[in-house]
């Protein structure tokens, strides 16, 4: 590969990468609080839709992001009902959110299949920094949503880590018993970081229609909600690894739509595999190399103060 090609695969991977920043830093919110939500993928293609939908009425696509986040959020609150009110277990609301959700998505976007997007997000460079040789091109000229993925990450880890709130939050995750006799509010902190982490699934879904490919079709999302959360692992909840492990995934992404412009000749049902296939085999490594992963220890146990 040039020079030139390998920045071009840089920059897409950052492209792609970015629905899973979204998606993975609302996942480690929810997972830090002790909530497991494995509805991710459900959540993104309802956000998927809802955006769409919002931004061609509309023509403005802020708006169909603000309309994914808040279904996002809608979706995620019925799960954080299910999980921290009424204890259900994790693993089946969250399963169960996963198919509502494609199945809701599939009906409400049926009349807007073929449908173009009159406003989708355009990339831009930053001023100044657009410039910086190889640098610029890779992250500085991305479309608005893409160069709020950094700050999301970047704000996240040092929230959770620096601030008292955030390491409340994580408190929920590894002792609620602690928390709570500390005079942390546990239901609360996990309905709080449960809704934002739906929200944020929902923006993730938004990205797709209303940036990556601008348009709305049926399972858009393609499994990147299960990657999202294999991606939380694969960074051992660590919202800066998520950045980086993101970024790699979509490189994988990225190289497979490249290979056959290099001249490989290679089947395109396998190229199309290859991000998942790498992705479990990192969790296949991580699990092996770290089996004391810092996994919360209270992730996926209702807490009920009584108790």
């Amino acid at each position: 590969m040039t020079p030139d090609q390998i920045v071009a695969l840089l920059a897409a991977a950052v492209t792609a990468g970015a629905p899973l920043i979204y998606a993975g830093v609302g996942e480690t919110l929810a997972e830090r609080s002790g909530v497991l939500n494995l509805g991710v993928e459900g959540i993104m293609l309802v956000g998927a839709v809802c955006g769409f939908a919002v931004a061609v009425a509309t023509g403005n696509p802020w708006l169909g992001a603000l309309a994914a986040l808040g279904a996002g959020a809608l979706l995620a609150a019925g799960h954080a009902v299910l999980t921290v009110t009424l204890g259900a277990e994790q693993v089946t609301s969250g399963l169960a959110l996963a198919l509502y959700g494609t199945g809701l998505s599939a009906f409400l976007g049926k009349p807007l299949i073929g449908v173009p997007n009159p406003a989708p997000f355009r990339a831009f460079p930053v001023p100044g920094l657009g410039e910086v040789p190889v640098l610029g091109p890779i992250l500085f000229r991305q479309d608005a949503l893409v160069y709020l993925s950094y700050g999301l990450a970047l704000a996240t880890w040092w929230w959770l880590a620096r601030t008292k709130p955030g390491l409340h939050l994580r408190a929920c995750g590894e002792s609620p018993e602690a928390a709570d006799a500390m005079g942390v509010n546990v239901a609360a902190m996990r309905y709080g970081a449960v809704i934002v982490g739906g929200a944020l699934a929902g923006l993730a879904g938004a990205y797709l229609s209303l940036a990556y490919t601008p348009a709305w079709t049926e399972n858009m999302t393609g499994g990147l909600g299960w990657i999202a959360i294999a991606l939380v692992i694969f960074s051992t909840w660590n919202p800066l690894r998520l950045l980086g492990g993101a970024y790699l995934f979509g490189a994988v992404d990225a190289l497979g739509f490249r290979v056959q412009l290099l001249g490989v000749e290679t089947s395109s049902i396998l190229l199309r595999m290859l991000p998942y296939l790498f992705t479990l085999t990192v969790l296949v490594v991580i699990t092996v190399a770290r089996r004391q992963a810092s996994v919360p220890a209270a992730l996926g146990r209702p807490y009920f103060r009584e108790e």
